[in-house]
């Protein structure tokens, strides 16, 4: 069920308020492109700003829109154990296929209490966890001892989302969490190794943008087309680079609202709007991509 191209959607604003039209019309147009999956409310969803009212309606709105059609994969990652668990209960309430769980930042915890933390997740909510592993944002690295162990010990534990850009780790998880757990790549632009040692699909900020290439991407790899998905990884690259020049997700709703995909490209503070040479970076990225040629065309 967890395989492919899933996107890490963006949460559209509209006057400092999340835009719920604009959000449903955004999942609309990822599944009518081929996204295999959605992922609310992660950290390209700026969950980290949202009240926790925004944060369940955004789920809901998400879970209700994709109508089945595809997997939800509900963000529900916080420093607070009983946050994630409420935020968690809240997912599988709502109908969302699993959640997505990020590592204690900010507390730093040891590899011992990430274990507890997810296991008090595990046991307090009956839904499918993605574990997110991204050390460039939380400090704290997931392990792969610990992750071992959460496989093994805890029922609920079905897969990784893995953004250490770390190759190497996705044969090493295989080999210790076995060829059924889950592995998604966290990083646009390692995704092709990734894929290559054994990974299941990609959580993508790309695709915010890109959807239709990177399920073709996903498609390719999945069936061992190697040729093709160099070909289109090569094609993606130019965008995957700019979307990064500016903290994710500031440059990603550029690029939607330049593509005419959402009705603003605001973020919330502290996020501040992207400076003019990102938003060059992204004109120049979206066109050698051939993303504003094919919105000119319409």
């Amino acid at each position: 069920m967890l395989r492919g191209s899933f996107t890490a959607l963006i949460t559209p604003f509209k006057a400092g308020k999340v835009d719920e039209k604009g959000f449903q019309q955004l999942v609309e147009w990822q599944i009518a492109e081929g996204t295999h999956g959605l992922v609310p409310v992660g950290t390209t969803g700026e969950s980290p700003t949202l009240s926790h009212d925004e944060h369940k309606k955004v789920v809901e709105i998400c879970v209700e829109t994709a109508k089945k059609r595809v997997p939800v994969i509900a963000g529900a990652g916080s420093n607070s154990t009983e946050e994630a668990i409420e935020f968690s209960r809240h997912a599988k309430k709502v109908g969302a296929d699993a959640v997505l769980h990020s590592t204690g930042y900010y507390n730093k915890p040891t590899q011992e209490g990430l274990f507890r933390h997810f296991e008090a997740i595990n046991n307090a909510v009956d839904i499918p966890i993605v574990i997110y592993n991204v050390p460039v944002r939380t400090i704290v690295d997931i392990q792969v001892p610990t992750l071992a162990r959460c496989r093994r010990e805890l029922k609920n534990v079905v897969g990784v989302k893995d953004a250490t850009a770390n190759v190497a780790r996705v044969t090493q998880q295989r080999l210790t969490c076995g060829e059924d757990f889950v592995q998604l790549s966290g990083e646009d632009g390692t995704v092709l190794g990734f894929m290559a040692h054994g990974g299941m699909g990609c959580i993508s900020v790309t695709s915010n943008v890109a959807p239709r290439l990177c399920s073709d991407f996903q498609n390719a790899c999945l069936r061992g087309d190697w040729k093709t998905a160099l070909a289109l990884q090569d094609r993606l690259m130019p965008l995957h680079d700019a979307l990064f020049v500016e903290t994710n997700p500031g440059p990603v709703k550029y690029g939607a609202w330049r593509l005419g995909l959402i009705a603003s490209p605001e973020p919330r503070l502290p996020l501040a709007p992207v400076s003019d040479a990102t938003k060059k970076a992204m004109d120049e990225a979206l066109g050698r991509v051939g993303l504003l040629q094919a919105k000119a065309a319409e």
